[in-house]
């Protein structure tokens, strides 16, 4: 098209010069000049037809070309605006896991996309830790992952991984934490306060429901209370529902009724160990401050 296009400019500017010569030839015409400018006129002739003709080719080249890249361009700009989608998720990410570095969520790029790890922690302890591989392209996926089998981690994906990465990662978080709390808890309260247990702490894999019997003295004679503490909230440390009940037929004074109400506040508001530190520090006699 080029090569046709300097051509065909080449020609044009020849005819302009025959034409300006042959106006100035008519100036001064005699019989001998007829013959030159005849010849002069078919010439000028002759270069028109061929221009017209070029110009006429270079259209339809430039028509075939337009249509030519009418149909890429689609699939050329689709294939722009997925790279553009895939570095602006990769920043992102980067972006998130500079803010969220000193929460617990760290994480390093990957050939793939990024690898994050999501570090638990309880009350200061440092507990266990879990990554997930994610794939950075359209649509996002995660390539592989340590999270426990009962975190619903397909519904939390479901909900957020393709809208909000996140909102994704925080509610992760949300769930892995309060799940490494509770069980953190119930490990405390198997091995540092195992006198006060009159029977094993049962407990699902979750950590949500836990039920077990204990006395208010260690090893002592009172009469022991039956704890049923149920977790709803997932994303919680503290029971959501807790159901005390004492056993004894002896026992069913206004004080025990009182020390059975108190129990169940305490296991409501406070984590599993700080109430049985009470009961180590008071004996039968309740710490009431960790009500309040």
């Amino acid at each position: 098209t080029a090569g046709t296009l300097n051509l065909g400019l080449g020609v044009l500017a020849h005819l302009e010069r025959l034409e300006t010569q042959t106006n100035r030839s008519r100036k001064n015409l005699d019989p001998q000049t007829e013959t030159a400018e005849s010849a002069l006129e078919a010439k000028i002739h002759k270069l028109r037809c061929l221009r017209d003709k070029l110009r006429a080719e270079v259209k339809e080249r430039q028509a075939r070309v337009k249509a030519s890249t009418a149909s890429v361009e689609p699939d050329q700009t689709l294939e722009v605006n997925e790279q553009e989608a895939v570095e602006g998720k990769q920043e992102n990410m980067k972006a998130i896991l500079q803010a969220y570095r000193f929460t617990g969520l760290s994480g390093k790029l990957t050939s793939r996309g990024v690898c994050v790890c999501i570090s638990t922690a309880f009350e200061g302890n440092l507990l266990g830790s879990y990554f997930v591989d994610l794939v950075i392209q359209k649509p996002l996926r995660i390539h592989h992952h340590s999270i426990p089998v009962f975190i619903p981690l397909e519904e939390i994906s479901a909900k957020y991984l393709q809208t909000n990465i996140q909102h994704f990662l925080f509610c992760l978080c949300e769930h892995l934490n309060a799940y490494a709390g509770r069980k953190y808890q119930a490990d405390q309260l198997q091995s540092d306060f195992a006198g006060f247990l009159a029977g094993p702490l049962r407990r699902n894999s979750l950590c949500n429901l836990l039920s077990f019997t204990y006395k208010v003295e260690p090893h002592g004679q009172s009469f022991p209370f039956c704890a049923r503490l149920l977790y709803k909230d997932l994303t919680t440390t503290l029971p959501t529902d807790v159901t005390i009940t004492y056993q004894g037929t002896d026992a069913l004074s206004t004080s025990w009724e009182e020390q059975r109400v108190c129990h169940e506040n305490l296991f409501l508001t406070k984590p599993l160990h700080q109430v049985f530190t009470s009961f180590t520090r008071k004996g039968e006699k309740l710490d009431m401050s960790l009500v309040s």
